[in-house]
């Protein structure tokens, strides 16, 4: 074959293969079997092989195959890519047509279901993607364009030469490939992703395109943000443009006239949201006229001619078959419901927390109760309270035991505190949470030291307490269940890089009651070194701003037992860092503090914290009066809205990199 007749070729092979893409990954209707479609794929890499100058920057084999990346370049947003006023009742949805209806009798509206999954732009330039990035703050995000490209249902390539078009839509992970990945995840010991959207936002920002390639990610295009070539004059002849080009589409977008016609539409998607392959958090209400949203127009945070009717927490009720008393790693004694299996935000769920035996009283809960059930955030089981008393049950509650369950230690409650504990230090229970919460990523983040890895440990007697961990070899983990050459070898590199973790990890990985990663930083900061947090008094450490007088005495107390002095000096004598070095780059951010929301567009929020803290500011878990700013990324939540109230600054990622850089000048 000449090279014309090869050029000939590749084209119409890439032709016929962006075609049945589009059957299969958008449409969901193939033509032609699974062989072959690989027929002309192999075809197309071989010529493409064999005539290189031929192959086209957005040829379908160019899908996946990119060099890992350093890092991601910032995209500054031409559009802003803003977010929607939220409303949680059928009245306020109608308040909102009513209001539109006022100003232009004749509003439509388009009825959409919310994926949720992550915000993404597509910009076409004649017709070829040229970039694909995430949301980011709305104003400045990232370029994901390789990433962008190993999701099958993105068109490198529209049916049609539009001389510009810039896209909204929403990148998500299938349920079956979020169940898939977290099997994988857990048989690797890995800690699994917390729901499809965390799965999917860390997918696509993964720096090596392949990885993400193998996550089967999807995406829905919900809106045109630009386009040059083409008039469009309504929402719903905008989304019908964007399929006719070969893009996949919001589903069953509907377009009604009356909140009457709204009301039904959001009962039925509520309905089947659970059984749909992708999730959804809530429905969408817009006026579909691009004209009369220029009328309404805008307030400074979202626009006024949308509003996303967020669903409710799905809630079921079930019969209470047991409560748990379980040990946590400081000797607190936990209450968990056990329960007959019910499924909710699709997966089944058969235990919950309940917290304290202060909330078993409150809700005079008794095992044989039917209780009522659901998930927080559709995330985390919560039980809200029992619906019916079982018939044999006395009105009052279930009650925790004396004795701690695991050792038989009689239990103790301090005054001021809803919880009881084991005071035990020896506690087997205790014990092995203690070494799992030392490994962790809070803590000394050992790699492949997670909780399945230490109870095996723990169980085998190799590792009976904290030190343990650093007399491990390979030829002990070689003898455990699970564990080959290369596993072995690379836990053992993980314990060995542990040991000159950050001094503030290790004193996190004590787990001193009352003192946080943040507190461990201060305390590091104050005295520098083991030795001078372990020798410092309570007045000292009460003095660091932060602590109080409880924390402080939490501090000396804990440090001070006899067998938290024996650890620590079998963890120094295994070459544990006991010197803290900040690794604080400037003072740009020094006295201020900050409370982090959101997903942020280039940094997630450990690496956001740690970026202020090197630049002398301070991060807090909530917002107060106190906070000098919120720094806020997409979906900030109550956070965000506390901000307002008590008229704290809210930044963005772009806004805190100005202000460090300004300073760095100053």
């Amino acid at each position: 074959m000449d090279k014309r007749q090869a050029q000939d070729r590749i084209k119409e092979l890439t032709g016929l293969i962006e075609y049945h893409n589009n059957r299969y990954y958008v449409l969901d209707s193939p033509e032609i079997e699974d062989y072959e479609y690989d027929a002309l794929y192999r075809e197309l890499r071989s010529l493409e092989d064999e005539f290189p100058e031929l192959s086209e920057p957005d040829s379908p084999t160019k899908r996946v195959g990119g060099e890992a990346l350093s890092g991601f370049s910032k995209v500054n947003h031409t559009v802003q890519m803003g977010s929607l006023q939220d409303v949680f009742s059928f009245d306020q949805v109608k308040e909102f047509v009513d209001r539109i209806k006022a100003q232009l009798p004749d509003a439509r509206f388009t009825v959409e279901p919310k994926i949720d999954g992550l915000s993404v732009s597509l910009e076409y330039e004649n017709g070829r993607l040229v970039r694909g990035s995430t949301r980011g703050d709305g104003f400045v995000g990232e370029d994901v364009t390789g990433n962008i490209k190993t999701i099958r249902s993105v068109p490198l390539r529209l049916s049609s030469e539009l001389e510009l078009l810039e896209v909204r839509g929403e990148v998500y992970m299938p349920k079956s490939v979020f169940y898939d990945l977290s099997a994988q995840m857990e048989l690797s010991m890995e800690q699994p992703f917390k729901n499809p959207r965390n799965a999917a936002a860390g997918s696509l920002r993964q720096k090596d395109p392949k990885i993400t390639a193998k996550r089967r990610l999807d995406i829905f295009v919900f809106n045109v943000q630009r386009i040059r070539g083409r008039t469009i004059k309504s929402h719903k002849e905008s989304l019908d443009l964007l399929s006719s080009l070969g893009l996949k589409v919001i589903p069953e977008y509907t377009l009604v006239s009356e909140y009457s016609e709204i009301e039904p539409i959001i009962k039925s998607i509520g309905e089947r949201r659970f059984s749909l392959p992708y999730d959804i958090d809530g429905v969408v209400i817009k006026l579909d006229s691009i004209s009369m949203r220029e009328t309404v127009g805008y307030t400074t945070k979202v626009p006024r001619w949308a509003v996303a009717y967020k669903f409710p927490p799905e809630e079921k009720n079930t019969r209470l078959l047991n409560i748990e008393a379980n040990v946590g790693r400081t000797g607190v004694i936990t209450p968990v419901a056990v329960f007959e299996p019910v499924i909710l935000a699709g997966t089944s769920v058969s235990r919950a927390s309940l917290h304290n035996q202060d909330f078993i009283d409150e809700r005079s809960i008794c095992i044989g109760d039917i209780i009522t059930v659901r998930k927080a955030g559709d995330i985390i089981p919560e039980v809200v309270g029992v619906a019916k008393r079982g018939e044999d049950n006395s009105p009052s509650s279930y009650r925790l035991p004396k004795s701690c369950p695991v050792c038989g230690t009689p239990v103790v409650r301090e005054e001021g505190e809803s919880a009881v504990r084991c005071p035990n230090i020896d506690c087997p229970a205790q014990v092995l949470r203690a070494i799992i919460y030392f490994a962790s990523k809070s803590a000394m983040d050992i790699e492949g030291l997670g909780p399945m890895v230490a109870k095996a440990l723990f169980d085998s007697g190799l590792v009976r307490t904290i030190p343990d961990i650093y007399r491990l070899t390979k030829d002990d983990l070689m003898g455990l269940e699970g564990f080959k050459d290369r596993s072995a070898s690379k836990l053992i590199e993980a314990i060995n890089r542990s040991r000159s973790a950050p001094l503030d990890r290790l004193v996190c990985g004590l787990g001193i009651k009352n003192v946080g990663q943040a507190s461990c930083k201060l305390l590091c900061e104050r005295f520098k070194t083991l030795d001078g947090i372990m020798n410092a008094t309570k007045e000292e450490i009460a003095g660091i701003d932060g602590f109080g007088e409880l924390t402080a005495k939490s501090v000396v107390e804990t440090l001070n037992e006899p067998h938290m002095k024996r650890l620590l000096l079998l963890l120094v004598e295994s070459g544990v860092n006991t010197v803290y070095s900040s690794g604080r780059l400037s003072d740009s951010l020094s006295g201020l503090s900050f409370v982090i929301t959101g997903t942020l567009p280039s940094y997630s929020r450990e690496e956001a914290k740690a970026l202020i803290e090197s630049h002398g500011g301070t991060v807090k878990s909530s917002v107060s009066k106190k906070t000098s700013y919120l720094l806020a990324g997409e979906d900030g939540g109550s956070k965000l809205t506390r901000a307002g109230e008590l008229g704290v600054g809210i930044i963005g990622e772009s806004e805190l990199l100005k202000m460090i850089e300004s300073g760095k000048d100053e």
